[in-house]
C-alpha cells in the first residue's frame, strides 16, 4: 500500500488558528458511525464542520463521500484540489482544499484520515488533535464481517494493519465497544475541545 501527502502551507507557516480533529483507527472501530452521530449532535455549530472526503469508491450509507473514477482523482490532485491525499486498501482519499479556508477562519474541520498521513497533517497545521477510535480485536472481527462491503478488501489485511509512528499516537483514544450514542459524546466533547471522560 503506497500511502501519499499533499499539503499547502500558509505563508506564514502552519494553518490555523482552527484546529483539525483527525479521527483514525481500525476499520470495524465504527469511526463512521460516531462520526455521523457527532455530526448531527453538532448541525446547528456553525463552527464545526465536517468535510465530505472525495474518494475512488461509491458513497454508501456508512460514508456519504464524494465518489469519482481514479482518473478524476487524479487531474483533481494534478490540479492541486486536495489538501491531503492518501491511497489505502485499493483506492485513493482526499480531503478537499476548502477546509484550509475554515481552519483559517477559527472553525474545526473533523475529518476521518489515513493513521499515514498524521505527521505531515501535524507539521501543516497549526492545531491537531488526533482522535483514535478502537475496539477489542474480536469486535473489530464481528464488524468487517457483518459490514460485508465488497470494497474492502481483504479483511485479514484490514484487522493487520497497523502504522508504527510515533506521530501518529494519539491525544484522545475511545474505545468503541459500548452505546454509539455514549461514545459519539466523547467525540463531540472532544471536537470542542471539552473534557471528554465523563
Amino acid at each position: 500500500m503506497s500511502e501519499t501527502v499533499t499539503t499547502a502551507k500558509g505563508a506564514a507557516g502552519a494553518i490555523g488558528p482552527g484546529r483539525l480533529v483527525l479521527v483514525v483507527g481500525p476499520s470495524g472501530a465504527g469511526k463512521d458511525t460516531l462520526l455521523r452521530l457527532a455530526q448531527a449532535a453538532c448541525a446547528d455549530d456553525h463552527d464545526v464542520v465536517f468535510p465530505r472526503r472525495v474518494v475512488t469508491r461509491a458513497s454508501s450509507a456508512d460514508e456519504d463521500n464524494i465518489a469519482v473514477s481514479p482518473d478524476e482523482f487524479a487531474r483533481a490532485r494534478a490540479h492541486g484540489d486536495f489538501a491531503v491525499h492518501w491511497d489505502a486498501h485499493g483506492h485513493s482519499y482526499a480531503l478537499p482544499l476548502e477546509i484550509n479556508d475554515d481552519i483559517r477562519t477559527g472553525r474545526a474541520v473533523v475529518a476521518n484520515v489515513s493513521r499515514t498521513v498524521i505527521a505531515a497533517l501535524r507539521g501543516t497545521y497549526a492545531n491537531v488533535v488526533v482522535v483514535a477510535i478502537t475496539a477489542p480485536p474480536d469486535v473489530l472481527a464481528q464488524r468487517l464481517a457483518a459490514r460485508k462491503r465488497n470494497t474492502d478488501g481483504n479483511l485479514a489485511d484490514r484487522l493487520a494493519r497497523s502504522v508504527d509512528d510515533k506521530s501518529a499516537h494519539a491525544d484522545v483514544t475511545i474505545l468503541n465497544s459500548g452505546s454509539a450514542e455514549y461514545h459519539s459524546r466523547q467525540l463531540v466533547r472532544a471536537i470542542r475541545n471539552e473534557c471528554w471522560r465523563e
